[in-house]
C-alpha cells in the first residue's frame, strides 16, 4: 500500500509541475500574442505612414512632370542658335552704335548753317556718315 502511496504521491507531484509548466507556458503565449498584437498596430500605423509618403511622392511628381512639360512647351518659343546668328548679322550689319540722336543732328545743322538755329526737328535717327 505504501508503495501505491508513494506512486501516487509521485503522480500528484507530476502532475502539479506539469500544470506548473502549463500555467507557465500559457503565460508565456500570453505574453508573445500581446506582443505580436502590439506588433501588428505598429506596423500597420508604419504602413500607413508609407502609404500617406507615397501617395504625396506621387503628387509631387505629377507636378514635376507637368512643370516639366509647360517648361519644354515654353523652350520652343525660345530662339533657335541659326535664328539668333541671323539677327546677330543684322544687328552687325545695321550698327546702331553708329546712330545719332535728334539732338546731335540739330547741333550738326547749327554748325552747317553758321551758328542758324533749326525750327524743324527730326524724329527719326539718321546715320552718321
Amino acid at each position: 500500500m505504501e508503495q501505491f502511496n508513494q506512486m501516487g504521491s509521485d503522480v500528484m507531484t507530476r502532475a502539479r509541475i506539469l500544470e506548473s509548466k502549463f500555467g507557465n507556458l500559457r503565460e508565456k503565449t500570453l505574453i508573445v500574442n500581446q506582443n505580436m498584437i502590439q506588433s501588428y498596430k505598429n506596423l500597420s500605423t508604419e504602413i500607413k505612414l508609407l502609404n500617406e509618403d507615397i501617395r504625396e511622392l506621387k503628387t509631387d511628381m505629377f507636378e514635376l512632370k507637368e512643370n516639366m512639360q509647360k517648361i519644354v512647351q515654353e523652350l520652343r518659343f525660345f530662339v533657335g542658335k541659326n535664328e539668333f546668328k541671323v539677327l546677330e548679322k543684322y544687328i552687325n550689319m545695321w550698327n546702331p552704335l553708329n546712330f545719332v540722336t535728334q539732338k546731335e543732328v540739330e547741333e550738326l545743322i547749327k554748325k552747317k548753317r553758321g551758328g542758324k538755329s533749326s525750327t524743324g526737328s527730326t524724329k527719326t535717327r539718321k546715320k552718321r556718315k
